[in-house]
């Protein structure tokens, strides 16, 4: 059998499968499943195992069906079909209550799975829940009237096949151009490419076709706060809530708006009228609690947290958002329950995620760390299981940015471009002090803080798409951008990021990805003033790696590839420093903590900005702090973050090997 290849192997196990030969089946699969001796093979072919899982089931090997699922369960692509899997299994061993949870799950991963909608509707109904059983048969007649290519693209999504998605999207879309759920899906596909324009501009004209569809308008709003147009979510969400005020998800909505444009009262009273009626919910629980703790009002915010946590048990964010303060420590009750409840099987995927990252940190402040890195592994192994990053891709890119800008790019060039000097960019990784040193700029008088501004990624990510299309990829195809267009796209980085200020003079885009296209900055905004945030290797890639980031850090979910990130950064770095001498200011984060007024005295130097005394007093500045480093700006200078990572350094060999010299 050994020269027989992976495909015939599943294809006849799949036929005996079809035919009701189990055993037979599983037998054919042998060859592809993980072998008993860890010295042969640690893995396998994840649809094998699939399908044994399925064969163990029929067999009643429940058992080892159940070894099966949760081997898929950190590996394979299509979770959401593992997950239904898992129902199957659960009502084969009589537990309707589990298998409820695991059909949920499915469609939460992927919504194109009918039968599991199927499922969850009959259960609810044996449970005598009607109203829930009713929404899930809901989305069975919906999925049952939704064309089919789209029912085709909704899997494929699920699945992360987004080029596939795409495709077929717009193959049904030419033949069916007003074809709102069409566009919908379209839209959904544009956002996971990053294009973000191009899906406010499907949304705004399916809402053309349908203004009645609440659900466009909803996911209208999440585009327009992705692309931080605040004022105009703000505004969609508060016309949605005003026309059904007794709707708690509408409410919801524009509380979270309120949130984007810093009304963070307003927002926390919405989230109370939505308490007064559901007062243990523990979503609006934990929103509440976002909202005190970026006031800086952490007990509240605790409070809230722990209100989420015993609403329901199984909510992990809730666990994470404690965790995620930096300075709450768990008791050895709350340790205890989420250790019981991360085993459990029918746990959600996003719930085991948070979980395990809480859990990290909780070792972590008990000195545990062989299970805490246990823990933060075992997270970042799932979320890289459902990522499509790219190491290779990347370094690729970044290799690109270097070839491309030479010196003499920026000489041809010059004086072109926006010629204002508002902003302040500071780029580096994640984790590396880029929050510290925006706090202490905003603390001057004539700096405003604002946010991590997507602004200059999608303008790359739209040149880029451009190149795609064309002949020239990006961004040797900024040889073909006239003056007048560098000079457009620095005046309109400079008019849509004008809502996240206050009056200053000058404003701080602290993304810290902006490394990757410092040459386009450069000549859209050549003189802006840009300031790279710079920590230990090891300090700051191992930050990164214990650190759950919403979205935008996928190279975070895995030692080598976070490891290849940094040295990628510190040559296109290394690189800028060459081409445009002089105009990029590096940081080190431990010479700030070391030295805060030598550093401070030179950053405001590099700003051209006077010496003012509130810049070394950041930690008494009042104002909303939204990243994961909220808490710790809030006090005064500390350096027992410097060595963190010496505590996980017989775990951290993957990292070493990666960052070889860079990391002493």
């Amino acid at each position: 059998m050994t020269d027989v290849s992976p495909q015939t192997l599943l294809g006849a196990a799949q036929e005996k499968i079809s035919s009701g030969f189990f055993g037979e089946a599983l037998e054919a699969l042998q060859p592809l499943l993980p072998a008993s001796d860890k010295e042969k093979r640690s893995e396998g072919n994840v649809d094998a195992m699939y399908m044994a899982a399925v064969c163990y089931r029929y067999l009643k090997r429940f058992s080892e069906a159940q070894t099966a699922l949760s081997y898929l369960k950190s590996r394979a692509t299509d979770r959401g079909r593992v997950y239904q899997e898992q129902g199957y299994l659960d009502l084969a061993l009589n537990r309707p209550q589990q298998a409820l949870a695991a059909f949920a799950n499915a469609t939460q991963l992927n919504p194109a799975l009918i039968a599991s909608w199927q499922s969850q509707a009959r259960i609810l109904a044996a449970l005598r829940r009607p109203q829930e059983a009713q929404q899930a048969e809901a989305q069975v007649g919906r999925l049952l009237n939704l064309a089919k290519p789209l029912v085709a693209v909704t899997d494929l999504l699920a699945q992360g096949k987004l080029a596939k998605a795409e495709a077929l999207c717009r193959k049904y879309l030419r033949a069916n151009k007003t074809d709102v759920e069409g566009m919908r899906l379209l839209a959904s596909i544009a956002v996971q490419f990053g294009v973000l324009e191009d899906a406010e501009y499907l949304l705004e004209s399916a809402v053309d076709f349908d203004d009645a569809n609440t659900q466009v308008k909803i996911d209208l709003v999440d585009v327009l706060r992705r692309r931080q147009k605040f004022s105009a979510s703000r505004e969609l969400a508060y016309t949605l809530h005003q026309r059904n005020p007794e709707n708690l998800q509408l409410k919801s909505l524009f509380a979270i708006e309120e949130m984007q444009m810093g009304n963070y009262e307003q927002s926390i009273s919405l989230f109370d009228e939505i308490l007064e009626r559901l007062p243990e919910d523990p979503i609006t629980l934990t929103s509440k609690g976002h909202a005190l703790k970026t006031l800086g009002r952490q007990d509240p915010a605790i409070a809230c947290y722990r209100a989420a946590a015993s609403a329901d048990p199984w909510h992990g964010e809730a666990y994470y958002a404690l965790s995620n303060l930096k300075t709450y420590r768990f008791t050895d009750d709350e340790l205890d329950a989420m250790r019981a409840y991360e085993q459990r099987e029918e746990l959600s995927p996003a719930s085991r995620v948070h979980f395990c990252f809480a859990l990290g940190k909780a070792f972590e402040d008990r000195e545990a760390y062989e299970e805490s890195f246990g823990y933060y592994a075992q997270g970042n192994g799932l979320k890289r299981a459902l990522s499509n990053y790219d190491p290779d891709q990347m370094s690729a890119d970044l290799k690109a940015q270097g070839e491309y800008f030479a010196s003499d790019v920026f000489q041809e060039r010059k004086g072109e471009g926006c010629a204002d000097a508002d902003p302040i960019f500071i780029v580096g990784l994640p984790r590396a002090g880029s929050t510290l040193l925006e706090q202490i700029l905003s603390s001057h008088s004539a700096v405003d803080g604002t946010l991590e501004l997507p602004n200059v990624l999608s303008m790359a990510q739209k040149l880029r798409r451009r190149g795609r299309e064309g002949d020239t990829p990006y961004p040797a195809l900024l040889a073909d951008v006239s003056a007048s267009e560098l000079r457009e796209l620095g005046e309109q980085y400079i008019r849509d990021t004008r809502i996240h200020r206050k009056g200053a003079p000058f404003f701080i885009d602290k993304m810290p990805n902006n490394f990757r296209h410092i040459g386009l900055i450069k000549l859209m905004l050549p003189n802006a003033k840009i300031i790279d945030a710079r920590r230990n290797a090891m300090a700051c890639c191992f930050s990164g790696f214990k650190q759950l980031f919403a979205e935008g850090q996928e190279f975070s979910y895995d030692l080598t590839d976070i490891g290849r990130y940094y040295r990628d950064y510190v040559t296109l770095m290394n690189h800028w420093d060459t081409v445009i001498p002089g105009q990029i200011l590096r940081v080190d984060y431990e010479r700030v903590v070391d030295d805060l007024e030598s550093e401070v005295r030179r950053l405001l130097d590099f700003c051209a900005l006077p010496f003012e005394g509130a810049c070394l007093n950041f930690h008494e500045t009042k104002r909303a702090v939204r990243t994961a480093s909220s808490e710790q700006v809030r006090r005064p200078i500390y350096s027992e973050g410097l060595e963190q990572w010496v505590n996980y350094e017989p775990f951290l060999g993957p990292l070493k090997d990666a960052l070889a010299e860079d990391y002493e």
